[in-house]
């Protein structure tokens, strides 16, 4: 089972690292990533019987997490029209 978790884990790395045109690919790839470290971690107390109030606390900042990036694609293609990283500066406002 946890090699299994380790090999979605690098998938999931992996596709983060390799594509950086679409700030929507980006942000899927984080959210796969942060549901895996989620089942993981499940799957860690779970097996020492431990108290899962960490575990609430962990989707709760993923949850927030995932609504920040997603108000920020929204900015960006309402501001840009599209998600490409490519015709986006960084440095303007």
């Amino acid at each position: 089972m946890m090699i299994l978790l380790l090999l979605m884990f690098l998938c999931g790395g992996w596709v983060f690292c390799s594509n950086r045109k679409h700030l929507l690919i980006v942000l899927l790839s984080l959210e796969f990533i942060v549901l895996i470290l989620y089942f993981s971690i499940y799957y860690g107390f779970c097996m020492f019987n431990y108290e899962l109030y960490f575990i609430t606390l962990f989707i709760s900042f993923s949850v927030c997490e995932g609504a920040l990036g997603l108000s920020i694609l929204v900015s960006m293609v309402r501001s840009h029209g599209n998600d490409y990283f490519s015709g986006f500066g960084m440095l303007q406002c």
